[in-house]
């Protein structure tokens, strides 16, 4: 079965989508290597050569901009090479005159509720982006195009079949931590000692995030420095610098390199997040798989992926305070640690492999 995988969303430094589909990429070539699919070939359909540099050593080929005028005929000039199928991490992806399956992957629903598009997409494409998250029929046509779709958790596979977004069969091939990140039980406990008080952040400044929560908790947590990872735009960042509490310890690193941000998951006390909205939470997820135990808010998503964690309310007043406090029991400390891993455990980019490529060998037969 010859697969091509659209990897045009892959970005020198990886957001979500980007690292989804280099992860599932590198976890297919080492299943296909163990002889795990047999007759299963992958070929990456990528934009740019500098894309290759985040991906596994497979065999590419060289497609439109996702975001360029040619992006609707994707799927007819990709007959040329006869694939048996096309798997998107998008739900964008061209398909006017294609002559094979298509499997398409809607990750959440956010921008609905929150529909302020990523700063980085072009002006045209954020407006766009905007004009088709004012009503769900758009979303509709462009899953219903598809053979199968794919979601990265439960949670969005619930809400897709409450707003009845498509007709086609809804799977769920999820999100995991790095397989070379994932700490053992005792481990995790062994790591407890060697840790300070930093409480990391690590995901976009979008408002639905709540970062503002995270930031005016410190006021309250003079014993806790927050390091929020992730870079922003300049002018964001000093709106959220001019929100820190007088005394408050509040570092922003403007980005961290993948080396720097485990070295930070091992030795900060906790990841937090307020955020109100999510698809899946893959930093919940990378700092329990290194034994770090999560504060979360209490919403649907994390409930799924993290249900040993611990959460509060962020506009609660002091809930979140409480809930970060109480890591200063040692036997709080220790059982949420456990948790984490336990609840990480539950995720593997060789288990997602697997049912992706299931799924396509499904769908072609």
């Amino acid at each position: 079965m010859r697969m091509v995988f659209d990897a045009r969303y892959v970005r020198p430094v990886h957001d979500g989508i980007s690292r989804y589909t280099a992860e599932l990429l590198h976890a297919l070539r080492r299943r296909i290597e163990a002889g795990e699919e047999p007759g299963l070939r992958v070929a990456m359909l990528i934009s740019d050569e500098a894309q290759l540099a985040q991906l596994p050593g497979l065999p590419w080929i060289m497609g439109p901009s996702p975001t360029g005028p040619l992006e609707p005929l994707t799927g007819w000039l990709l007959n040329r090479y006869r694939p048996d199928l096309l798997f998107s991490p998008m739900q964008t992806v061209g398909g006017l005159g294609r002559r094979f399956p298509l499997v398409l992957t809607l990750h959440d629903l956010i921008y609905y509720e929150h529909p302020e598009p990523p700063g980085f997409l072009p002006a045209p494409v954020r407006l766009g982006w905007r004009l088709f998250h004012t009503s769900y029929a758009p979303q509709r046509m462009l899953l219903n195009r598809a053979d199968a779709v794919v979601t990265v958790s439960e949670t969005t596979r619930r809400l897709m079949a409450e707003h009845r977004l498509t007709r086609r069969p809804v799977h769920v091939v999820s999100n995991a931590p790095p397989a070379d990140a994932v700490c053992e039980e005792q481990e995790a406990l062994e790591r407890i000692p060697g840790r300070g008080d930093s409480l990391l952040y690590m995901g976009s400044a979008m408002p639905y995030k709540r970062v503002e929560r995270l930031i005016e908790a410190m006021g309250r947590l003079p014993e806790h420095e927050l390091r929020i990872l992730s870079r922003f735009p300049e002018r964001r960042t000093e709106q959220l610098r001019a929100l820190v509490p007088p005394g408050a310890r509040v570092t922003f690193h403007g980005g961290v390199t993948d080396a720097e941000y485990r070295r930070l998951l091992r030795e900060c006390a906790a990841l937090v997040t307020a955020s109100a909205s999510e698809g899946y939470g893959l930093p919940v997820v990378e700092a329990m798989a290194a034994g770090t135990p999560v504060v979360t808010s209490d919403i649907e998503i994390f409930r799924e992926i993290a249900p040993g964690a611990l959460r509060a309310d962020p506009e609660a007043e002091g809930e979140l305070v409480e809930r970060i406090r109480s890591l200063a029991e040692p036997e709080v400390y220790r059982r949420q640690a456990l948790a984490a891993v336990r609840d990480a455990g539950r995720y593997s980019w060789d288990r997602s492999a697997g049912r992706l490529a299931r799924l396509a060998r499904d769908v072609v037969g």
